[in-house]
């Protein structure tokens, strides 16, 4: 069986995007190499990086392609909190079958979700 250990994103803005997502983690990256351009950060069982990449400019252009799920048990405290960090709304707090669900999106246009626990 495999085990996801890590998600990558690349981006000719990295301080920018790493900036967001230590908002949107609430603390600093735990790894830093701004020299070569990267940030990450250990999130659970995951590890999340910010890395420069010089052909990934502009907006993504398939933004719900691949989606990043944060879970946490309060979806509408934390929507409020990104939101008012920066992070553009693309589907409101909703109810998804007894647990909620929220669409956001990073200053390159990725989206990322905030989901009720699972189970």
């Amino acid at each position: 069986m495999l085990n996801l250990n890590s998600v990558m994103l690349g981006t000719m803005q990295p301080k920018v995007l790493a900036d967001f997502y230590a908002k949107v983690l609430a603390k600093p990256a735990d790894m830093v190499d701004e020299e070569n351009g990267f940030w990450g950060w250990q999130v659970g069982s995951a590890f999340f990086g910010i890395l420069n990449h010089s052909e990934m400019g502009g907006k993504t252009k398939d933004p719900g392609r691949i989606m990043m799920n944060f879970e946490t048990a309060d979806v509408k405290a934390e929507f409020e909190r990104i939101k008012s960090a920066g992070a553009v709304v693309i589907k409101e707090p909703y109810d998804m079958g007894g647990g909620w669900i929220a669409t956001l999106a990073d200053p390159d246009g990725n989206y990322f979700q905030l989901m009720t626990p699972m189970g």
